[in-house]
């Protein structure tokens, strides 16, 4: 292979991953195993959780669906090449044993940097510390690795929601990145509460603010001193054909919105229709990382390797999507992959107006929720309806910035990438924008997200839609008889039409002069 190409890059590289359990980490660390087989080790950092050691998570990890094509391809890749550090990036110096950073100082070629916490409403202390400061304490980590090539930062395109058109450069910082960490951890905690909003503005929440501190972190921490990287993707969905299709496992972004529609559960929500949803497939996204990391590792050029590199990772000009069509394709795609478990026939709408979205939630989300509970009560059942749509309208709040702005992430030079690739390679990595079919791809991500998300058997598929079926019916037959209670209500208890055509008589003679 010639040196331009990213397998010879990363064959006898040892790579140190954060963020390893979550969706970036998880497709970025199959696909490096299985597209890069020459890569001499993984170090994937997890601290224990809910009483599982950091190998236990990481055996449970490599049993997802999303591991078999490798399993196939390379049966021993994930024992002998994976391995789990115990760690955790809200500790000062990682928590790491002095065993493990030894080795992570001898061995570590690249450091691909994703370990975030992403609630838009954790607060300022608790973001800080895990965007802010773990990508501090990170750095310093690489600043004493031996053989360290390149570090990559996995930030958001969202972390500069205060200009219209983003472009891949550094923005100006909306606070000074070390005093920030400071105040979280000295300042009490109500003070700190008290002032966050302030403190933020412009920005909308913790989340974007302190990603958007973190890219300052490594500017300053790296520049001139480790060849870096930051790339930022958008939102962040279903897998699109690599190494299988539609793998998800969470409900982050238009999923979510999806799988309550299909559920029947959702029937309104306060965006604006015709705001583009700028959305990437995690394998698309991974990808871009993969190439981003690799141009930087075998650059020539000094002063460019050693300035921080931007890419936005976004489908600007690519395969756009507004939220209504991206709804109105839902509502088609339910038809051909209904789910098994169904409240109400699948349906909704959007609005951008407040009020008319308060009385929806109140007439098609509470009031059915509160009857459902008082039904489960009766059967001495445990009543989950109302909590559920409680969650629901908080999400709902918390995305309202993003699904009713609009911004353009340009991306010419994450798209640039694959152009650089050797032809032997361009499969393998490349974006293959040209080949998408937006409706195909949401289509592929309802019906495997069926079934990975919703844990339902393709074999349930037939007899789901004719529950679906029975529910259009139902739907249908309860929309009439409510227009029609409302007609007799109106005519024959309000006298309505009467008291119309008394009014206009009334004008009517006062405009004649009766």
């Amino acid at each position: 292979m010639s040196s331009g190409s990213i397998k010879e890059f990363y064959a006898g590289r040892s790579i140190f991953i954060t963020g390893a359990t979550g969706f970036i980490g998880k497709v970025l660390i199959e696909k490096i195993l299985r597209s890069c087989p020459k890569v001499d080790k993984i170090y994937a950092l997890i601290r224990p959780k809910r009483g599982k050691t950091p190998e236990e998570r990481l055996r449970a990890l490599t049993n997802l669906p999303l591991f078999d094509k490798l399993k196939e391809q390379y049966p021993d890749a994930i024992e002998k090449k994976l391995r789990a550090i115990t760690g955790d990036t809200t500790e000062i110096g990682l928590g790491l044993s002095e065993e493990d950073k030894k080795e992570l100082v001898e061995n570590i070629s690249i450091i691909f940097h994703g370990a975030a916490s992403v609630r838009f409403n954790d607060s300022l202390r608790k973001a800080v510390i895990m965007n802010t400061r773990g990508t501090r304490e990170v750095i310093e980590l690489g600043y004493e690795m031996k053989k360290l090539e390149v570090f990559l930062h996995t930030s958001t395109t969202y972390c500069h929601t205060d200009k219209a058109v983003v472009a891949e450069q550094l923005y100006p910082a909306h606070a000074d990145w070390r005093k920030t960490i400071e105040i979280a951890e000295n300042m009490d905690e109500h003070v700190l509460q008290t002032l966050t909003s302030k403190y933020i503005t412009p920005l909308p929440n913790t989340y974007t603010f302190t990603k958007s501190l973190a890219e300052h972190v490594v500017n300053d921490m790296c520049k001139d001193r480790i060849p870096a990287v930051i790339m930022r993707p958008s939102i962040v969905i279903s897998t699109r054909n690599d190494p299988i299709i539609g793998w998800v496992d969470n409900y982050m972004g238009p999923m979510g919105m999806l799988v309550a529609c299909g559920k029947g559960i959702l029937r309104t929500s306060y965006s604006n229709p015709n705001t583009i949803a700028d959305y990437m497939p995690v394998d698309m996204a991974v990808r871009a990382l993969l190439m981003s990391a690799w141009q930087k590792g075998i650059s020539t050029n000094l002063e460019e390797k050693f300035d921080v590199t931007v890419y936005n990772c976004s489908n600007n000009n690519m395969c756009s999507i507004t939220m209504w069509e991206l709804l109105d394709f839902g509502k088609q795609i339910f038809w051909e992959a209904p789910s098994s478990k169904i409240l109400w026939f699948p349906g909704g709408s959007m609005t951008n107006c407040r009020y008319w979205n308060y009385l929806r939630v109140i007439f098609l989300h509470l009031l059915p929720a509160v009857i459902v509970d008082c039904i489960l009560r009766v059967l001495n059942k445990k009543p989950i309806l109302v909590t559920l749509q409680r969650r629901i309208y908080i999400a709902n709040l918390a995305l309202h910035y993003f699904i009713t702005n609009e911004w353009k992430f340009l991306n010419d030079r994450a798209f640039n990438l694959e152009r650089k690739l050797i032809p032997e390679e361009v499969q393998e990595f490349e974006y293959d924008i040209e080949h998408a079919n937006v409706y195909e791809y949401f289509k592929n991500c309802i019906i495997h997200g069926r079934r990975y998300l919703l844990k339902e058997d393709d074999s349930t598929l037939e007899s789901a839609k004719v529950n679906l079926y029975r529910m259009y019916v139902l739907d249908r037959m309860v929309n009439i008889m409510f227009y029609i209670f409302l007609y007799w209500f109106m005519v024959y208890k309000l006298n309505i039409f009467m008291y119309i055509d008394y009014k206009f008589n009334r004008i009517y003679n006062g405009i004649m002069g009766y």
